[in-house]
């Protein structure tokens, strides 16, 4: 499906992202794939961020010091393990495996993302410190804030691996997309043309509203449901 205007294939991906919304792209994703690619009871301390790159990811394990040695198993390793390959405009995506009520970083940690200059975070679990993330030039998405330290429930295991979160298969260079309405989840390989068919969708829901506004009882169309 081609975008909606003239030299679509120009275009960046972030443009071609910057007018559609999550449900939009969810749509393409429907109209093009069979797979549940949506995310949702997201909460933020940046709401109106849109947050949209490539993703790096770490998975956390179950705490437990004798088989996961913190010197090994820890945040600061596994982050410069994930971004090994680039940092830059990369989405790093928390997954809890089930502890979503578990703190998986705070400001301190995760101003790693700010300083290598990522476009933000997704987590499956909460995080801490939001009036910290809300400064920093990041995009951010999680289950909740929380108080409470989570290293004694969880620990980071691996990076760059292919995660479910929420059910959602995320595999590392696949697209995160998300703004205050939830999330979705493009593969790698087929993001441009989710982007444009996304463009697709919004392009017709906006002339949809214009038809309705006109539209009487006896107006043929409007089949929707």
């Amino acid at each position: 499906m081609a975008c909606p205007d003239p030299g679509p294939l120009m275009e960046s991906l972030d443009a071609l992202a910057g007018r559609v919304r999550t449900a939009d792209i969810v749509d393409a994703m429907g109209r093009r794939h069979q797979h549940r690619c949506h995310l949702l009871d997201l909460v933020s301390p940046t709401p109106g961020r849109r947050l949209f790159g490539p993703a790096v990811t770490i998975s956390y394990f179950p705490a437990c010091r004798e088989a996961l040695p913190p010197e090994r198993y820890n945040f600061k390793k596994l982050f410069y393990d994930a971004i090994e390959g680039g940092s830059d405009g990369r989405v790093l995506v928390l997954a809890s495996n089930g502890h979503t009520d578990a703190s998986l970083g705070g400001g301190a940690k995760l101003s790693r993302v700010r300083n290598h200059r990522l476009a933000g975070i997704l987590a499956d679990g909460r995080l801490r410190d939001f009036a910290e993330l809300e400064l920093y030039d990041l995009a951010v998405y999680c289950r909740g804030e929380t108080t409470r330290w989570g290293g004694d429930v969880v620990t980071p295991y691996e990076a760059n691996r292919p995660v479910v979160v929420a059910g959602v298969a995320v595999r590392p260079g696949d697209y995160v997309f998300a703004d205050a309405s939830g999330a979705a989840v493009v593969p790698a390989g087929d993001v441009r043309a989710v982007l444009c068919a996304a463009n697709h969708v919004a392009v017709e829901d906006a002339a949809a509203i214009v038809a309705i506004r006109g539209e009487t009882p006896t107006t043929p169309g409007g089949n929707e449901n």
